[in-house]
């Protein structure tokens, strides 16, 4: 059937694109009802996003339904240059056109080879000449529980440590270092941020007791963690509510393990390949961590994982760690030709540019709808956490009453926003609290060492509303647009929209957000104005 697209900055306001043909819909909502019938109840995605995609091309799906619609899931990131972009196609059918074989286990071949030399090309200086791969299993928790045995093979511990919020995976290791565990066998740290931070004051001087929080549990004898066999994290924290670790906290953290021999594991499985302006998010702190943990973009859409450490920890025997679909050819191929096309385009720079600017317009929004508690993230890895009002009655849909709603302080160290740009605006409640901070803190750009008064605690901010979030959710897929929830209480809406996405279509993607919140507000009697 022939279906024409909307035009990628026309609002789609609920309406689809074209009308539906009954045979058309009753073919659609058949799939849909056989995969509520036959599939498992731990499926997530399809529960909120009622859709059966039948064609993609860059950032647009084609429903069964005949409806078109404006994808800033991207396969959970996955999706560095959108749906079937023409290198990735082209490498994939160079593979299938030659006749080499598709499964090979861990043996040499032209294909893998060519994989590792554009990876090594892009890995962080001070790694690249001293590293070594390890390809794992085809899913990033599977990379996760390798660097776990290498480190501990590596050290001979056997404790870990982690951070509250944070997410590397389903198997049993990965879970027990992320922010959901039930059976706690991992020490967990607190990780900074500005809107919610754990010790109520956020900025420069929240990151510094982070670090002294680490500090203290690694060198008080009684805190009862024993020196552990390595630190994971994520720089910027995705599944956590879109979190960015501030640049300084980040060296702070590689000093503090470095200078007690314990290995540093950067999870990069959602923030490589360009996501947060740099080919890895490390790159913004100047970090070269021992360890990192690598899936998602990198196989070009396909499924691949793979650990990047330096040789020194390269004590394993063989078999220590295997996988049958290791060896993934397609995969390898389709990543080599996306990070190829992302180093040769600027995309990286392309992220920080464009994701840069959706922040700002966002922050904007944020003043108009209170119901926009906070908007943070880094590139193109984009959070706005939805809220709560104050008080019944109370007139919440205008921005600008009590609280923090929606911006951070202007400061490298402020975690929220983008740790290297001013986030703060004139007249904005974050920048009023962000000064007194600035003025009673010295955290210095190289190590954040040397903070002084501690300054006055900040207000709280409102409850986080799922309910919110859900709901803005399905407004935006009801006008053609998909986005993801996350965060502590799956308040946050999340924006991960291929790096190839154009201005035009980032401009279309904020209208039709934009046109969901209102309608949000609109609904709940909490309109703006």
């Amino acid at each position: 059937m022939a279906v024409t697209e909307t035009a990628p900055g026309e609002a789609m306001a609920g309406h689809t694109a074209v009308e539906e043909p009954s045979a058309t819909r009753s073919a659609h909502e058949g799939i849909l009802r056989r995969q509520s019938a036959r599939e498992s109840a731990a499926r997530t995605y399809a529960r909120a996003l009622p859709i059966v995609p039948v064609r993609a091309r860059g950032l647009t799906i084609e429903g069964a339904d005949g409806r078109r619609y404006l994808d800033c899931l991207s396969g959970a990131g996955t999706l560095a240059l959108g749906h079937n972009h023409p290198v990735v196609l082209e490498a994939i059918r160079k593979v299938l056109d030659s006749g080499a074989p598709l499964h090979v286990l861990d043996l040499a071949t032209p294909v893998k080879d060519a994989f590792i030399t554009e990876l090594f090309r892009t890995l962080p200086p001070g790694l690249a000449d001293h590293a070594r791969v390890q390809f794992c299993g085809p899913a990033g928790t599977d990379a996760v529980e390798a660097a776990f045995k290498l480190v501990r093979a590596a050290t001979g511990r056997n404790g870990m440590l982690a951070f509250a919020g944070a997410y590397h995976g389903m198997t049993s290791g990965a879970l027990e270092a992320s922010g959901d565990a039930f059976d706690v066998r991992v020490a967990r740290l607190p990780y900074p941020q500005d809107y919610r931070c754990p010790f109520g004051v956020g900025g420069p001087h929240g990151a510094e007791l982070a670090a002294r929080w680490t500090e203290s549990v690694l060198d008080d004898p009684k805190s009862g963690v024993p020196l552990p066999a390595g630190m994971i994290l994520e720089p910027v924290q995705g599944e956590g509510g879109v979190l960015p670790a501030p640049d300084a906290w980040m060296r702070r953290m590689r000093r503090i393990t470095a200078d007690r021999s314990i290995p540093l594991i950067a999870d990069e499985v959602q923030t490589g390949v360009g996501r947060t302006g740099a080919f890895w998010a490390v790159e913004h702190s100047g970090i070269t961590p021992d360890v990192m943990v690598l899936s998602k973009a990198i196989g070009g859409s396909l499924p691949l994982a793979v650990v990047v450490y330096r040789d020194d920890l390269d004590v394993w025997e063989p078999g220590a760690h295997a996988g049958t679909f290791r060896g993934n050819q397609l995969a390898m191929a389709a990543g080599t030709a996306t990070m190829a096309y992302v180093r040769e385009n600027g995309l990286t720079e392309r992220a920080a540019t464009l994701g840069a600017r959706m922040l700002d317009q966002l922050r904007g929004l944020s003043r108009e709808f209170s119901v926009i508690g906070d908007v943070r993230g880094r590139g193109l890895m984009i959070g706005v956490e939805m809220v709560e009002g104050e008080g019944e009655g109370e007139e919440w849909g205008v921005a600008g009453v009590a609280g923090r709603g929606g911006s951070n302080g202007p400061d490298e160290t402020g975690g929220s926003g983008g740790p290297d740009e001013d986030r703060g605006s004139a007249g904005s409640a974050g920048s009023a609290w962000s000064a007194g901070l600035l003025g009673s803190v010295g955290l210095s750009s190289d190590d954040g060492a040397g903070a002084v008064a501690m300054p006055g605690s900040l207000p709280s901010p409102r409850p986080a509303s799922p309910e919110l979030a859900v709901a803005v959710q399905r407004e935006c897929l009801r006008r053609g647009l998909i986005v993801e929830l996350g965060g502590r209480h799956a308040s946050v809406v999340r924006l991960l929209p291929p790096l190839t996405i154009t201005d035009e279509q980032a401009a279309a993607v904020l209208d039709r957000l934009a046109d969901a919140v209102a309608a949000v507000a609109r609904d709940r009697g909490r309109g703006a104005g």
